[in-house]
């Protein structure tokens, strides 16, 4: 029974390490010394196509995937310290395909990204520590008593303590932005005042609305006068004695002015009949 435990040990650690991407290597990293299942990174060189721009220099920066949300940029650069001097640690969403990294964005207008598995890429300030990276086998901890990580009722804390803002960082950043907005549009008001009538290679000339003569408001009067022309228009469009009913309408409407005009001819000869007089001479 002792023997058959016995390679059965020997089979499960003679057994290889997890699954990984091709190209990438596997590290197994832990939160803390309490916890018995380990979470894999999958690391490799970052690489570009020849001829392709990258700010993230060549065989110093290390690509890494699957990286847990408890594990920040710091966590991180502590993890590949013993590699070599870290020189700088960037956390994204996913890869950048641009092979860029990404602008920094503002903490006050720009929503905050629910925290989930992202990427990363560790830039070393020498070769070597990407290469020592790739043989590390681990485990390594996030979570140590010379560096704790909160988690918890504490990690809710400190994301609610950060997540105040700072009036005058709010400001700052604020009167930044519009000193930045007013220096854009004055460059493009210049700009386009250089351009105005003068014509580009092919010959054409660009025409603004610039120097031409500022509306004036319409007055109550004005207004009203735009409006009846509208009901007019609107008036000669529509289509008269289409339906039944607006025969019956007009038909009636005739009836109704014959009988008004009947009346005021009735009136109009009986006034010239009481003021005609007998003449003889």
């Amino acid at each position: 029974m002792a023997a058959r435990r016995k390679k059965k040990r020997a089979a499960r650690d003679a057994q290889p390490g997890p699954p990984s991407p091709p190209g990438y290597t596997a590290v197994p990293i832990k939160f803390s010394e309490k916890q018995q299942a380990c979470h894999f990174l999958y690391m490799k060189e970052h690489k570009v196509r020849d001829g392709t721009n990258s700010a993230w220099p060549q065989k110093r920066t290390l690509f890494v995937l699957n990286v847990p949300p408890y594990c920040s940029e710091e966590c991180l650069g502590r993890l590949f310290a013993p590699c070599g001097p870290v020189q700088r640690v960037q956390l994204q969403e996913k890869p950048d395909l641009a092979e860029r990294p990404q602008e920094a964005e503002s903490v006050f207008f720009h929503p905050r990204p629910v925290p989930g598995f992202q990427v990363a890429y560790v830039q070393f300030q020498k070769p070597q520590g990407v290469l020592a990276s790739l043989a590390l086998r681990g485990p390594l901890l996030v979570s140590t008593e010379s560096h704790p990580v909160p988690s918890g009722i504490h990690r809710w804390i400190r994301e609610y303590a950060n997540s105040l803002t700072d009036p005058e960082a709010l400001r700052a950043e604020v009167d930044a932005f519009m000193e930045a907005y007013d220096k854009k549009t004055a460059e493009e008001e210049t700009q386009a005042q250089a351009e105005e009538g003068v014509p580009d290679a092919e010959g054409w000339v660009k025409v603004t609305r610039r120097g031409r003569r500022p509306v004036l408001p319409r007055t109550e009067a004005a207004s009203l006068r735009v409006l009846e022309r509208e009901k007019r228009k609107r008036a000669r469009k529509e289509l008269l004695n289409f339906y039944a009913w607006q025969h019956r309408e007009s038909k009636m409407e005739h009836l109704a002015q014959l009988r008004k005009k009947f009346e005021e001819d009735k009136q109009r000869i009986e006034l010239m009949r009481a003021q005609r007089k007998f003449r003889p001479y």
